[in-house]
């Protein structure tokens, strides 16, 4: 809720013009009333309205400056006149009124151009950027009108007033990296892969992984939702990089490397979130070595996602993009607190990107480390990783063994169907909730294929003890519960239902519930800040931990998260970090700071009636390998889109750029 003295925001008239302030009636909206901690915002305006949020405000140079921030944008599709031309006729009128020369007939032409572009502009941001202006126009006509009859410029006009914007889209918010998914989308389209890998890699350097292995929450935010079905935002986004790959191509990186800066950063950990730092600072200018625990670099998704669902070969090439920015790797380095307090001097920053690779347990009766048969997640996951992909270690064999895991994430589907591949007679996944549930935690093809290939989902159902002879694993006693609805309305309880217990003869329990971060290589003079969770405590917006100068990312910031968002907070962070490396200050920049307003205020809007769009086109869905083909190798399960789907589904994408603007 924001204090306001006049808004239109997303339908929504509030209306205090004349009132004292303290009488001043709220938006329901989280408009972003306060910039940053120092400043606060005098008027905010975006595609769905406008807000003011003092009542000095010149509206009439408002609306110029949202239309010359148009004016950056318009051209990038140039598809349609109205979209091309219409943008440059606001702006212009509009400057014509606000600097005392327009007219009345200049006013009405603004009018008509603006309706124009709202019905016949063929996207969203050619569609949108009229109703702001036109908002102001009808509700301060009056402002208008005195700089048309007096000839006068408009009271801010020659004065210097801060005009902050941003071009998103409702995907681009979703998405942990920001990644711009409609140009990426056009590059596909328009069969230029290297622009797609171009627009991806702006902000996700690990094209090949977030192709195969994001959970895409972008997709959940998809406007196409509202007509039909979503865009396979994913499946579109690994193109530009198998393009890149296949062909034998160089590095398409979408930035020069800077000249060194004489800056030198540790990076501690070499999986996503250690790959996505080291990159983005190496490409500006800083020396940046990475070290990593593992004898292999990747992280978690080496070790842990399995060679079918990420085939190493092209996780590698996500790996050599970021050493060819002039990334230094250093393996088999086990990071102690006397190596990080050795890293304070040597180092200008350190960025702890470690992840989480401590098994949580199930916390049943009788769980013993010691029992044969329980087996940690990330330990029978880096054996057959390592083994599958490497050929380091010894191979997995469950032939005749019946394998039961603990979990409903992507951990637990990962130890499941790589059971299955160890050619285990049986194997269940125990979870406490349901199908729907396991569902929405990872996604809807990765548990359609594991029922596929005969992994058995026990729902509703915990471990509540573990049996044993002599420490060797027997069965275990699963109890069954129930969602009994709270009768006051709040959330359904589950709870044990008894009498419905029952055991399972098993070989192995793998608990795949959640996992812990190792921080004892943090000294313990330092005093840094941890979480209730045991993480690593930051603010969540510069990722700068209690002590100057270290820094961290992903899964040991935040706790088990997506690969997508270890890369958007990693993003961030070197970001922050080049700044600090700099000036010795933590800051955001501008482009961050209305990122996390826009994230705020949702810029997806589920409710929306999609106008002007030809509904009913199928969403196209990518090759799978058959049940059969698949089930007892690691050949890549999802083969990807042909070129012909690709277009196709290219083709349903909207193009829905928004831009939103903060006057300060």
């Amino acid at each position: 809720m924001s204090k306001v003295y006049f808004s239109t925001w997303n339908g929504e008239l509030v209306n205090n013009v004349n009132k004292p302030h303290d009488e001043w009636q709220e938006s329901a909206y989280n408009l972003p009333a306060q910039y940053d901690s120092h400043r606060d915002s005098k008027a905010f305006i975006g595609w769905d309205g406008v807000s003011l949020f003092s009542d000095d405000v010149d509206v009439i140079r408002l609306a110029m400056e949202y239309a010359a921030q148009y004016q950056e944008y318009s051209e990038a599709c140039g598809r349609c006149a109205p979209g091309r031309w219409g943008g440059r006729i606001l702006y212009d009128q509009l400057d014509k009124i606000a600097r005392g020369e327009g007219s009345v007939s200049d006013l009405n032409h603004l009018k008509e151009i603006g309706k124009s572009m709202q019905i016949t502009s063929k996207c969203e941001i050619g569609k949108t950027v009229p109703n702001p202006i036109l908002d102001l126009m009808h509700h301060f006509e009056d402002e208008f009108m005195a700089c048309i009859n007096e000839q006068k410029p408009s009271k801010h006009y020659h004065q210097s007033v801060g005009y902050i914007a941003k071009i998103t889209a409702p995907c681009t918010d979703a998405c942990p990296a920001h990644v711009d998914i409609p140009a990426y989308i056009e590059g596909v389209r328009d069969l230029r892969f290297d622009d797609s890998l171009l627009a991806t890699r702006q902000t996700m350097p690990l094209a090949h992984v977030c192709g195969r292995v994001c959970p895409h929450p972008c997709e959940e935010a998809c406007r196409r939702t509202n007509l039909d079905e979503p865009i396979s935002i994913m499946a579109l986004k690994r193109l530009g990089a198998d393009w890149e790959t296949d062909h034998g191509y160089g590095f398409f990186h979408p930035m020069e490397k800077k000249p060194s800066t004489g800056k030198k950063v540790a990076v501690i950990g070499a999986g996503p979130a250690g790959l996505t730092t080291a990159y983005y600072l190496a490409a500006e200018g800083v020396e940046v070595d990475v070290y990593e625990e593992l004898p292999v670099l990747g992280g978690e998704v080496a070790v842990g996602v399995p060679e079918y669902r990420m085939p190493i070969g092209k996780y590698n090439q996500d790996i050599e993009c970021v050493r060819d920015m002039g990334v230094n790797f250093l393996v088999n380095r086990k990071i102690t607190a006397d190596d990080m307090r050795k890293f304070e001097s040597e180092y200008d920053a350190t960025m702890v990107a470690t992840g989480t690779r401590i098994s949580k347990k199930v916390y049943c009766d009788n769980e013993r480390f010691e029992i044969k048969g329980y087996w940690s997640a990330i330990e029978m996951l880096d054996q057959i990783n390592l083994w599958d992909k490497y050929g380091i270690g010894e191979a997995v064999d469950l032939t005749g063994k019946t394998v039961v895991c603990v979990g409903g994430g992507f951990t637990s589907m990962d130890v499941v169907r790589c059971a299955i591949r160890a050619n285990a007679k049986k194997v269940y996944m125990i979870y406490r909730r349901d199908e729907k549930t396991i569902i929405r935690n990872t996604t809807y093809e990765e548990y359609h294929e594991a029922v596929e290939e005969g992994v058995e989902f026990l729902f509703h159902s915990a471990v509540a003890k573990m049996n044993d002879e002599e420490d060797v694993l027997k069965s275990l006693l699963v109890d069954k519960f129930e969602l009994v609805p709270d009768p006051n309305g709040g959330r359904a309880e589950l709870v044990k239902v008894e009498g419905e217990s029952y055991v399972i003869e098993t070989d192995f329990l793998i608990p795949a519930v959640s996992q812990a971060a190792d921080l004892k290589l943090l000294p313990e003079e330092w005093e840094i800040e941890k979480t209730s969770w045991g993480t690593i405590k930051t603010n969540g917006k510069d990722y700068m931990t209690s002590k100057k100068g270290i820094f961290t990312s992903g899964d040991c910031e935040y706790g088990p998260m997506t690969i997508v968002n270890a890369v958007g907070q990693a993003k961030r962070a070197s970001s922050v970090m080049s700044r600090y490396l700099h000036n010795g200050e933590i800051t955001l920049s501008d482009d961050e700071i209305m990122e996390d307003h826009l994230r705020k205020l949702h810029v997806y809007n589920k409710k929306e009636k999609i106008k002007g769009w030809l509904p009913g086109l199928p969403r196209e869905y990518s090759e799978v390998l058959d049940v059969d083909v698949r089930k007892d190798n690691n050949k890549e399960v999802n083969l990807g889109f042909t070129q012909e789907q690709a277009l196709s589904e290219a083709e349903r994408c909207m193009r829905c750029y928004y831009i939103a603007m903060v006057a300060v």
